[in-house]
């Protein structure tokens, strides 16, 4: 776990969940990067990617057969998308032959926190399409009309948010997790998947989604899954396929 303040890693630590990280797992500067791009990449983030590196390397170093790398960050930031994509610059120079797929959250004008969203988000794209090889987009926007139109939450909250991203990611590691015939590792995923190099970013879509009332009378058949899957209200970024 990386960050370039403290704040977020102790709530993260004295939450629910800091028990399933390694203390000597969670890195942090202390001065932040003020959603600055440039200060992520190149001044705050550069002083404290080693020591990330470090603890990247120990945990490679543990693996029988390291097989590659998933980062989850967000790209409308100054920590998660400068310094998400050095590390991932560094460790794709340290590691050549391994894959690396991201989970990235796109920035959108409807749902945005910071005014420089777009200028981190493209100066990150540039970096994910030359270093990353598989990006599984997730769009806040998207997951906001989710759980508005689909979910019926009048007021969703960040849980409801991750709660769905958490979903997608479970269900595309899936097949990397348990038995199964396709799709059995990254490199067989990307395979299947992609058909040049730096067309690499995915759309993810996820069914079945149900509101909570719903569940009781709402069958769901195959032919019912595939429409949904299919479906641009299912999809984890708002974007419409069907243009292309």
């Amino acid at each position: 776990l990386v960050d370039l303040e403290p704040g977020t890693m102790d709530a993260v630590r004295a939450g629910p969940f800091g028990q399933l990280f390694r203390p000597d797992n969670f890195v942090f500067g202390q001065s932040g990067a003020g959603n600055n791009w440039a200060k992520g990449h190149y001044t705050e983030g550069a002083e404290l990617v080693d020591q990330v590196l470090d603890v990247v390397r120990r945990e490679a170093e543990g693996c029988d057969c390291l097989q590659g790398f998933q980062i989850t960050h967000s790209l409308g930031g100054g920590t998660g998308a400068g310094m998400g994509t050095l590390l991932i610059s560094k460790i794709r120079e340290e590691f050549p032959d391994r894959m690396m797929a991201t989970f990235s959250v796109m920035p959108s004008p409807k749902v945005s926190d910071t005014v420089v969203e777009p200028y981190n988000a493209t100066l990150s794209v540039h970096q994910l399409v030359e270093n990353s090889d598989e990006t599984f987009c997730i769009d806040n926007e998207a997951l906001y009309d989710i759980c508005m139109r689909t979910l019926k939450l009048n007021n969703p909250s960040y849980g409801d948010l991750n709660h769905l991203v958490s979903a997608v990611m479970s269900g595309v590691t899936t097949c990397l997790r348990f038995p199964g015939q396709l799709n059995s590792d990254l490199r067989k995923l990307a395979v299947n998947m992609v058909p040049f190099p730096r067309l690499h970013f995915f759309m993810v879509g996820f069914a079945p989604l149900t509101s909570r009332g719903a569940h009781s009378f709402r069958a769901v058949s195959v032919p019912e899954l595939t429409q949904q899957m299919f479906d641009p209200k299912n999809m984890m970024a708002a974007s419409d396929f069907r243009n292309g």
